[in-house]
């Protein structure tokens, strides 16, 4: 894929989870958390301009797509996006022989200290919701790690960093699984990205309402999520499930819970998704 295609495969991961319903979380079917679509929209082409440039380093397209996000808006869109994605678009842009999977393990394996420094910058920038101090490798402090090592220390308490720490795995494996599965049966990609949304919340308690709210609480929605889940699959339509599903979004969000990793996760699911078929392109 050309640079400008690596943009516009961002920015249309971007759009897709925004256009999709998303209980608990920011879509065109209804704003939340003190946040609008059209924030995440300016965002997500503010990156789409500088995260695939040639010639920087993971870190580098992390902090630059950070910044370009806070000169467009004054809030957090997308910092866990920007985190699983400068990966996956520096993967596609390698030259290493293989699957996207594969140029992504060589990506994470090369991560050096100067990445996690400005990794660390952006994430202090971004000044997500939740974020306390760190007993060791604190991201207000110079790291003394690879930002792969600095992942790996934070897998346990975050679900970004647990990618890191494993490949991508929720990402090539239950995401994508969930995705061209529910796409198999709709073919609708909008109702695809919910069940994808929803198979990940159901699966993993989401560590943005975990640090928030605390792990009972996490564990409490994504039951809630596999219960809306299953009924949604068991529809041949699924524009019938449609109703409950906005419900539950407003019980969510009166809760503030916002399930925002899960989002994250979604995004970056979609990306690698578009990415690994662009040999086909």
């Amino acid at each position: 894929m050309s640079i400008p295609q690596l943009a516009e495969a961002f920015r249309a991961a971007c759009m897709a989870e925004l256009t999709s319903l998303k209980p608990g979380n920011v879509h065109i079917f209804a704003d939340g958390h003190g946040m609008v679509v059209q924030e995440f929209i300016r965002s997500a082409d503010a990156v789409a301009g500088v995260i695939a440039q040639p010639g920087l380093s993971v870190g580098q397209r992390i902090l630059a797509s950070v910044e370009a996000t806070w000169s467009v808006v004054d809030c957090n869109t997308n910092l866990g996006i920007v985190l699983l994605s400068a990966p996956l678009i520096h993967a596609a842009l390698s030259d290493v022989k293989g699957s996207l999977r594969q140029q992504l393990q060589q990506v994470l394996a090369q991560l050096n200290v100067r990445d996690a420094e400005l990794a660390f910058k952006a994430i202090v920038r971004a000044s997500p919701g939740g974020l306390g101090e760190a007993g060791e490798h604190d991201v207000r402090e110079a790291p003394s790690i690879t930002l792969l090592e600095a992942m790996q220390a934070s897998a346990g308490r975050d679900r970004i960093a647990w990618q890191y720490a494993h490949g991508f795995e929720d990402v090539f494996g239950v995401g994508l699984d969930a995705y061209t599965q529910a796409m198999g049966v709709w073919q609708n990609a909008a109702w695809a990205t919910t069940a994808l949304y929803l198979t990940l919340l159901s699966r993993f308690p989401d560590s943005h309402i975990q640090r928030k709210y605390g792990q009972l609480q996490a564990e409490d929605v994504s039951r809630q999520a596999g219960v809306h889940l299953n009924a949604l699959l068991s529809h041949e339509n699924p524009k019938l499930y449609q109703r409950a599903l906005l419900r539950f979004d407003i019980e969510l969000k009166e809760r503030e819970l916002n399930p925002g990793t899960s989002a994250d996760l979604t995004v970056a699911t979609l990306l690698a998704y578009a990415l690994s078929r662009r040999d086909a392109l």
